[in-house]
């Protein structure tokens, strides 16, 4: 379990990771959000107005003002073919949010991040997106909503640290977490998982950071 002290707006080290997670979402309001535009660059004020709605637009405000509490210079983002973004100009990053938290990691190597909000998860989801005996876990175990929501961040995680996205609900039953390193957290009402490490086991190409 994640201590209080590693929660709301703090950098802390995660095996050589920087990572931050914000989880007051009573500061999600629209004023917030317009205190916030003016504070970063053009590039992501377009992107952040993209969204329709007060919390999509807090979000991508707040991910990359976590991101500019470390680094001060110029932050430009591009995106790879599946859509990932990516730093011009510093290391390797992964943003997630969700409806209780935002999470951001850092790293010299490739990195994922995923935060999700711990709620009922139905039957049919479990059987599209674990393997068997992720199947048994969930359903022997007294909390499943728990379980489920800790192995899917483990997946998406990985997911997003190779960089390729979800493509389907199959891949997602075929993914081994333990074919990278990753770390869970578990709060109260979320959960979150960090996945890093090579990624040759997946027969991907690793670009080399431009820090």
């Amino acid at each position: 379990m994640v201590n209080d002290q590693m929660v709301n707006g703090k950098w802390y080290m995660v095996n050589d990771q920087m990572v931050n997670i914000f989880d007051i979402v009573s500061l999600c309001t629209e004023d917030e959000v317009q205190r916030m535009l003016p504070l970063v660059n053009a590039q992501r004020r377009e992107q952040a107005l993209r969204y329709k709605h007060t919390f999509g637009r807090f979000c991508c405000l707040k991910s990359w003002l976590m991101l500019r509490e470390l680094y001060s210079g110029e932050m430009q983002f591009r995106y790879n073919e599946h859509g990932k973004p990516e730093w011009d100009n510093g290391p390797f990053f992964s943003i997630s949010h969700c409806k209780t938290g935002i999470a951001v990691a850092v790293h010299d190597q490739p990195v994922g991040i995923d935060i999700e909000t711990i709620r009922p998860v139905s039957e049919d989801l479990v059987l599209r997106t674990m393997n068997e005996n992720e199947q048994k876990l969930i359903r022997e175990s007294e909390h499943p909503e728990r379980v489920f929501t800790r192995l899917w961040t483990q997946k998406e995680a990985v997911v997003k640290c190779i960089g390729t996205g979800i493509e389907s609900f199959e891949q997602l039953q075929n993914l081994l977490p333990s074919q990278l390193h990753v770390e869970t957290f578990e709060k109260e009402k979320y959960i979150y998982s960090i996945a890093y490490g090579k990624l040759h086991c997946f027969g991907a190409q690793v670009p080399s950071a431009n820090v």
